[in-house]
């Protein structure tokens, strides 16, 4: 499950609220062990997720670096190359 959560500071243009929030579902998937909540933990799940993307918005908004910002095509397209070698068949 965590694969999925991709770091989101100091990117051009920045991290959108529904990436924020697909890593904070992410993260509280993989801490409560369960991707389905039950009906009875469901309010719980929903409100953990609300929290940590809220936390993690101020987090990424008080980063500071003097890095510049990378490109999200670049990183992808490394990212792609960096699967094909991963995965590539002899």
């Amino acid at each position: 499950m965590c694969r999925n959560i991709h770091p989101l500071h100091n990117f051009e243009p920045a991290a959108t609220t529904d990436e924020v929030h697909a890593a904070a579902l992410q993260y509280v998937r993989k801490v409560s062990g369960s991707t389905r909540p039950s009906k009875a933990n469901q309010a719980a799940f929903d409100r953990a997720v609300a929290e940590v993307a809220h936390i993690t918005q101020h987090l990424i908004d008080d980063l500071v670096t003097t890095a510049p910002p990378k490109d999200r095509e670049v990183e992808a397209a490394k990212a792609r190359e960096r699967a094909a070698r991963r995965y590539a068949t002899v």
